[in-house]
């Protein structure tokens, strides 16, 4: 895998993929995926795809069984787009069914309701081809914003939150946001095996967990333009926290595991 950086204009580096021009600063090798789970956001995909970088190296848009012209519109919208059917149900579902269709060694994930700026993704892939493993958006990091937040929504946020930092060892300002990116091998080390919505705790926690490096993007959240969320502060709430429960209790098992290994084995008869 390539991870090389460097300045437009400037002698070409021999690599395996062609660089991409990302700006008029900088050019990449590795191929970027970008990731759309959508279900019934046929209004709201003309508000993402234009804001998609024309140097992406594809589109994987995971269709939840739409029953509007979702996929219609997508593939009018960028031709080449890879449209994938999702078999099961929730976020985590269609996630790990987009993850498994990239070939990109980059891959960013990017929600359908127009809530995401695709101009932001050059943040996202320079901090990965600048060093980072995971490169992680936060709308509480400086410089980052939200529009779509309700007080309730940004006190769980923040509780949660807190409750990560001081389980696990992260330092995040932010946990429930489904706008990331990362270098493709990092599923390997994290075995997403959740459905819903709190899939992005999940991540959030496991790339720390792997002992991976994360850099906080800064990001801003937009309203949803059409349709109505699907989120429910209280429900979610509980699902995400029954999910950093159930780490955290598995991070104590596999320490005890550990501790339990390391005591000298006696073996033979003992009198």
């Amino acid at each position: 895998m390539s991870s090389v950086v460097r300045q437009v204009g400037l002698p070409a580096i021999p690599s395996q993929h062609e660089y991409r021009a990302v700006s008029t600063h900088l050019a990449i090798a590795p191929p970027v995926s970008v990731v759309i789970p959508a279900m019934n956001e046929a209004e709201n995909l003309p508000y993402v795809f234009k804001t998609l970088p024309e140097w992406i190296h594809e589109v994987v848009l995971v269709d939840g069984n739409s029953t509007d012209d979702t996929v219609a519109v997508a593939r009018e919208l960028w031709p080449e787009v890879k449209v994938v059917r999702q078999l099961g149900k929730g976020k985590g579902d269609a996630l790990i069914t987009g993850f498994e269709a990239c070939t990109g060694d980059i891959i960013v994930m990017v929600d359908a309701d127009g809530s995401a700026d695709g101009h932001e993704i050059v943040s996202y892939v320079s901090a990965l081809v600048s060093g980072a493993d995971f490169a992680k958006g936060s709308r509480f990091a400086n410089g980052g914003g939200t529009d779509d937040m309700t007080f309730i929504r940004k006190l769980g946020n923040h509780v949660l939150c807190s409750v990560v930092n001081a389980k696990f060892g992260a330092r995040y300002t932010d946990l429930c946001y489904g706008y990331n990116a990362f270098w493709r091998h990092c599923l390997d080390k994290i075995e997403l095996d959740c459905t819903g919505f709190e899939v992005e705790t999940l991540m959030n926690i496991r790339v720390v967990k792997a002992g991976l490096k994360v850099q906080e993007i800064p990001s801003h959240e937009y309203l949803r333009i059409h349709g109505v969320s699907n989120l429910s502060a209280v429900r979610d709430g509980l699902r995400v926290l029954r999910v950093i429960l159930t780490e955290r209790s598995n991070k104590r098992r596999k320490q005890q595991s550990s501790r339990t290994a390391s005591l000298p084995q006696h073996r033979g008869e003992v009198s």
